[in-house]
């Protein structure tokens, strides 16, 4: 069995959305197992209530929190996470920056990984957010894959949409109104089961690194 973890963080439900999305398509590969994880908090609970956020986060609070040791377990991560100026949230960088030892072990090295994301406005780090998080997956070692213009959604342009060949994305209004479209959606399932079906056919779950001769 492939194991596929899907983490994320989403503070208005548009990366959830992607997320389940994303898990969907993974789920249509057989011999797959799919599991959504959320990042801890980085907020406190006062600043949660009083934007308006807590209530929100509500509708993906039973979601296990992800811990860095688990990640070995996985044979495909796929990452998750709002866009802050061009990067990934300060709680995805977090709890990224917490797996130094899983660098150490070289536990990473030889996974598949992938990104998805969502931003307030159209050109506001649809693809600088996904490419910079790049940098810390290969740091680790990991196979990234994306989505390919096989995603027939990609070369649409008769409306405003995320997804690129970077990764899935949704772009969510500066007061966080609009949500995931069908064709936004579309793209995020297709890299779920792209995203599957490689880890599938590397066969990841019985794969071991060899380390280099000296």
């Amino acid at each position: 069995m492939i194991n596929i973890q899907i983490i994320f963080y989403s503070m208005y439900g548009h990366v959830y959305k992607l997320a389940q999305a994303i898990a969907e398509g993974a789920n249509q590969v057989r011999e797959v197992n799919v599991a959504l994880y959320r990042v801890p908090e980085l907020m406190s609970e006062e600043a949660l209530v009083r934007s308006g956020v807590k209530k929100i986060q509500q509708q993906f609070e039973h979601l296990p929190i992800a811990t860095p040791s688990q990640l070995t377990n996985a044979d495909a991560i796929i990452f998750g996470t709002p866009t802050r100026f061009g990067n990934m949230c300060a709680q995805m960088r977090n709890f990224l920056d917490q797996t130094g030892k899983v660098w150490l072990d070289q536990g990473l090295v030889g996974k598949v990984g992938s990104v998805f994301i969502s931003t307030a406005s159209q050109h506001a780090g649809q693809e600088t957010t996904i490419t910079s998080f790049h940098t810390t997956l290969l740091h680790h070692g990991m196979i990234i894959v994306g989505v390919p213009y096989a995603a027939i959604e990609s070369t649409n342009v008769s409306e405003m949409s995320g997804g690129s060949p970077y990764g899935a994305s949704t772009i969510a209004g500066s007061d966080g109104s609009r949500q995931p479209t069908d064709h936004e959606l579309n793209i995020a399932k297709f890299q779920g089961k792209h995203v599957a079906t490689i880890a599938r056919t590397l066969n990841l779950g019985s794969a071991s690194y060899e380390q280099p001769l000296p």
